[in-house]
């Protein structure tokens, strides 16, 4: 795993995707790389269609046209005109929801109620030894 700039996340290259599910399946690694490319080459082909592909429990890919829009210059505080865009919109399926919901509760450890600090302009409690 590579590590990028400033993020701590790590990226995975499509290198080592066809590594792993090489190592997992016992296929080819060019075979493997043929297939991934593929499905690859087909999602962009579908998506450049406008197209919407599910696949059940991992996620929705959509098109989105963005309208024409005035931005500014942050530098020369300068309007200008920004063409109207087609993109790409993931919506998380379902299991994926959930594997990401566990890995973030893997990462935080449980969390455990401080003490409220003892205020110096109070006297104890009743009740309670000094």
């Amino acid at each position: 795993m590579k590590q990028t700039g400033k993020k701590k996340e790590p990226t995975i290259t499509k290198k080592e995707l066809v590594d792993r599910i090489s190592e997992q399946t016992k296929i080819k690694r060019v075979a493997v790389k043929t297939v991934i490319q593929s499905f690859l080459d087909e999602i962009t082909n579908e998506l450049a269609r406008g197209s919407r592909l599910e696949f059940r429990d991992f996620g929705v890919f959509k098109t989105k046209q963005r309208k024409a829009r005035t931005a500014q210059n942050p530098k020369t505080m300068e309007k200008v005109q920004v063409p109207p865009k087609r993109t790409v919109t993931f919506k998380v399926g379902r299991l994926m929801k959930i594997k990401l919901q566990q890995g973030l509760a893997r990462q935080r450890p449980p969390a455990t109620p401080k003490p409220a600090p003892a205020s110096p302009l109070r006297g104890p409690k009743p009740g309670a030894e000094p």
